[in-house]
């Protein structure tokens, strides 16, 4: 097509094989949009296209659905996103609809042959690590194959100050959970391969998870956090399928090896397993178990 299409918050720039979405870093644009910065949307990836009435008055937007499991993003959202944090969504002034209909018709013209049937693997990149974010209970971070979670002595329940730190390789896992921090019990879990339940089954006490709260893992953090993940496992699952077990076990033991901690670091966590030991929440045997990791650590 090769022409742009210029909206609120974002401009479309369609070129022969996809189109390129440059998001705005304005003060009043999304900040999920701000860390996205632009994506390039292969036509291939989308199923429909349509051009409706905007929420305010005077304007329209044009909406491209992508196809099921094309765009990690999407998927890792699950229905999730308002409205106004959609990157398939670009809202324009109303005396430019004549043009956005053409364009919504030129879009639909180039849908594949297979553009109502779900994609065989993602057509979109999700935002590249590194990621990481601070949760209410615990930091997650992202390194492009291992996910770690680190626990604070404020926020992590017992359960997780029992398990300790962790780290989990992307071939080891099978999925990701993310429910938005806007709405009640938001969480990020990993969900590991073999169909195992997570081990604690609440969020607040899965070591597999972290729980947000009012300000603590935001939209524009942890969405892109989860959405790189998901295209990374769903990278490792050919190699994982034949070697998931030598995985597993090579990774849960790597998970108390690498650099040595900061001794301040480990002071504090004994100090907080410590008052969890004197408020009968951990018992003598677990106390004295889980002192001797963390001094192994030094």
């Amino acid at each position: 097509m090769g022409d742009v299409l210029a909206g609120i918050h974002s401009t479309w720039e369609f070129e022969a094989d996809s189109v390129l979405i440059r998001f705005e870093r304005g003060i009043r644009t999304p900040k999920l949009f701000h860390v996205l910065g632009e994506r390039r949307v292969p036509y291939e990836a989308l199923s429909s296209v349509e051009l409706t009435p905007g929420g305010k008055r005077g304007t329209v937007v044009l909406r491209a659905e992508p196809r099921t499991g094309a765009d990690p993003l999407l998927e890792a959202a699950a229905g999730q996103l308002k409205d106004g944090c959609d990157p398939y969504r670009l809202v324009l002034p109303a005396e430019r609809e004549t043009l956005a209909d053409y364009y919504a018709t030129e879009l639909r013209a180039v849908l594949g042959a297979d553009a109502d049937k779900p994609a065989e693997h993602h057509l979109v990149a999700a935002p590249a690590a590194p990621h990481s974010f601070k949760a209410y209970d615990g930091k997650a971070s992202f390194d492009g194959s291992t996910v770690y979670f680190r626990w604070f002595w404020t926020g992590a329940s017992s359960s997780k100050w029992k398990a300790g730190d962790q780290s989990f390789q992307v071939d080891e896992l099978e999925g990701v959970e993310w429910r938005s921090p806007e709405f009640a019990a938001g969480h990020l879990r990993v969900l590991r391969r073999g169909g195992r339940p997570p081990e604690h089954g609440e969020p607040d006490k899965d070591p597999a998870s972290v729980v947000f709260g009012t300000g603590y893992g935001l939209v524009h953090e942890s969405l892109p956090f989860a959405a790189s993940v998901l295209e990374a496992l769903r990278a490792a699952e050919p190699a994982a399928v034949t070697g998931a077990s030598a995985q597993s076990r090579s990774s849960r033991g790597a998970r108390h090896s690498g650099s040595r901690a900061d001794p301040a670091d480990i002071a504090e966590r004994i100090r907080h397993l410590g008052e969890l030991h004197e408020a009968g929440l951990v018992t003598d045997e677990e106390f004295a178990k889980k002192k001797a990791d963390l001094l192994s650590e030094l």
